[in-house]
């Protein structure tokens, strides 16, 4: 695009619209102001898009709802879910204390209660993240 001295001789006629504080896609933190999660939010690491962004989705959501005195008790088949999706696709969702090396595989486990699970740990006040980690 090209401008030239007359374009710029001229006022603008862009017109700046108002801020809309109900905008999904606007900088509000995790909790938009209508108490929905923000799925946008960069806080999330991007965890709502690509291949488990459903079962996070869902883990996230019940915690976020959870009335439990232990907050997020009643989300354990939530986050199992999320858990086994992040499991096979090892590439995009590495444990903590994997090298990220592509030569690497994933560990086979023979029993379930041999496999990771599943940790959530606060960040701060409003935000918590998921993390795999092992049991035995």
């Amino acid at each position: 695009m090209f401008v030239t001295r007359d374009d710029h001789a001229s006022p603008s006629l862009a017109e700046i619209k108002p801020d809309d504080p109900d905008d999904p896609y606007e900088e509000h933190g995790l909790i938009l102001p209508n108490g929905e999660i923000n799925w946008n939010c960069p806080c999330l690491g991007g965890m709502a898009s690509g291949p488990c962004s459903d079962p996070f989705k869902a883990a996230f959501s019940c915690f976020h709802k959870s009335q439990e005195d232990m907050r997020g008790s009643d989300c354990l088949n939530q986050f199992r879910d999320m858990q086994e999706c992040m499991q096979r696709y090892p590439e995009l969702y590495p444990q903590d204390d994997e090298p990220q090396e592509d030569s690497e595989k994933a560990p086979q486990h023979s029993h379930p209660c041999d496999a990771p699970a599943l940790k959530v740990v606060p960040c701060n006040s409003n935000v918590l993240i998921a993390k795999q980690v092992n049991l035995l």
